[in-house]
């Protein structure tokens, strides 16, 4: 079996997931782990559905797909955050939801901060992309925490970028 990936913060591990749990969690399903309200949300079921979409398809990468957020206080999954795909073309996308019982606790900015910086320190990056809704100020002012910049909209979402 392959060792997940993970990085540490002050309060969180950044987990990553695993091809076998992604099954799981697509469906809502806890995938063996302990999550804050029981179930992963939407958003990490359909990170969990994209990655199983491209293990399928054999182009997943190891450390380019899913992390579960677990809260060191307690080991309990507080959300969800990962990359769309591996780097292509100097950048890569990245997305994040949280529990809402989780939020407004720092918790998305520490885990943006980490996984983006993880990413631009691969050879293969200068770039970290995330895009939100115009409604979505929340994670816009997470991404504007961690240092990320507007970039034009595209497709009627706000576009925000990260470079090394």
């Amino acid at each position: 079996m392959t060792r997940p990936m993970a990085l540490d913060t002050d309060r969180l591990r950044l987990r990553e997931v695993l091809a076998a749990e992604a099954l799981e969690l697509r469906e809502g399903r806890p995938g063996g782990l302990e999550w804050l309200g029981g179930t992963p949300g939407e958003g990490s079921r359909e990170a969990a559905r994209m990655l199983t979409g491209a293990h399928s398809a054999g182009l997943h990468r190891p450390g380019w797909g899913m992390y579960v957020l677990v809260r060191a206080e307690d080991g309990l999954v507080v959300g969800g955050m990962g990359f769309h795909g591996p780097p292509e073309g100097g950048s890569v996308e990245i997305g994040f939801d949280l529990h809402p019982d989780a939020r407004g606790r720092g918790y998305a900015t520490e885990a943006l901060a980490a996984l983006a910086h993880w990413a631009l320190h691969d050879t293969g990056v200068d770039t970290v992309i995330a895009t939100t809704t115009h409604a979505n100020t929340s994670s816009q002012r997470v991404m504007e925490r961690v240092g990320f910049a507007r970039r034009p909209d595209h497709d009627g979402q706000f576009v925000y970028a990260l470079t090394d």
